[in-house]
């Protein structure tokens, strides 16, 4: 099942080309908002898949492309992002030591939204493009055998970065990771008996149509069995939560003023924005392997 908010924040499922409003299907989940109902429909389920599986069957509903899509969640209780979790095509000797950061839930966006960069004299701002999981239920110190129980979902994630920002050697993650809009997730959420392998998904992103971040999630370094029990080990996680598994680093390539982004993860459907810089700042056009590459012609 794939859930969506669209429009007015109607909570919907989309059915091929078209989306189909499941509100009353789940009217009594006590809810003030947005976050609420979907992070309660997530805790509970099981409860209301037959319900909203017949309220799909029955109902026309309306045009996808026609629809306003929106965050499918609009506001995760965390956000816990995997950092250096993949082994670059091969090229890394060994796994980087397993680590993580928190992203704010307040830099949610959704597609069709636009990414503002931040005015922060950045060095540079990138696309990171994930794979995210959505817990489905309480987890703390989860084992790693056990970590199906606890995943209720996926669906496309990118961790935008202003990198440079901090004291040196290394970036302050907070305005690093954290600016608003720097969250793009979307365009719906997959449930997971959508998606037979996530350790085995394609994942391509294209700025302005030219493909940058062409990878597999079969290069995680710390696989998501893994990652699950880590995160669970340092925090207890709950219904609605996202954990974004890492990204390749050689295809990330710098936002700018009036790029499109696409990212999409097979499965999980597109995920499109835009980018806005009132500054209008510039960069090379040109991916960090692309980069490296030409660095080391030059013997940089």
């Amino acid at each position: 099942m794939k859930l969506v908010f669209f429009d007015d924040f109607i909570l919907g499922v989309v059915a091929g080309e078209r989306v189909v409003d499941i509100s009353d299907a789940v009217r009594d989940i006590p809810h003030i908002a947005p976050h609420h109902l979907i992070n309660g429909l997530i805790e509970r389920f099981d409860e209301y898949r037959e319900r909203i599986s017949e309220v799909a069957r029955r109902s026309e509903g309306v045009p996808l492309a026609e629809a306003r899509l929106r965050p499918p969640l609009p506001k995760p209780g965390k956000m816990v992002c995997m950092a250096v979790n993949y082994m670059e095509d091969g090229t890394r000797a060994a796994p980087a030591p397993i680590n993580a950061f928190l992203k704010s839930p307040k830099a949610v966006v959704g597609s069709g939204d636009t990414v503002v960069l931040s005015k922060q004299r950045a060095a540079i701002f990138e696309h990171e493009a994930e794979l995210g999981l959505v817990i489905g239920r309480r987890a703390s110190r989860v084992r790693a055998d056990e970590w199906e129980r606890y995943v209720f979902g996926y669906l496309n994630f990118i961790d935008v970065s202003s990198r440079g920002l901090g004291a040196p050697p290394m970036d302050s993650f907070f305005p690093t990771k954290s600016p608003h809009t720097s969250a793009p997730l979307g365009p719906y959420l997959a449930t997971a008996d959508e998606v037979a392998d996530p350790g085995n998904l394609a994942v391509r992103l294209s700025v302005n149509g030219v493909a940058r971040q062409v990878f597999n999630t079969s290069d995680m370094a710390h696989k998501i069995p893994r990652v699950i029990e880590f995160a669970s080990s340092i925090t207890t996680l709950d219904p609605g939560d996202v954990v974004a598994t890492g990204t390749n680093h050689r295809g990330l390539s710098p936002l700018m003023d009036g790029d499109t982004v696409e990212m999409e993860i097979e499965g999980l459907g597109a995920l499109r924005l835009n980018v806005r810089d009132d500054l209008k700042r510039e960069w090379r056009r040109e991916t960090r392997l692309e980069r490296e590459t030409r660095e080391a012609a030059q013997g940089v």
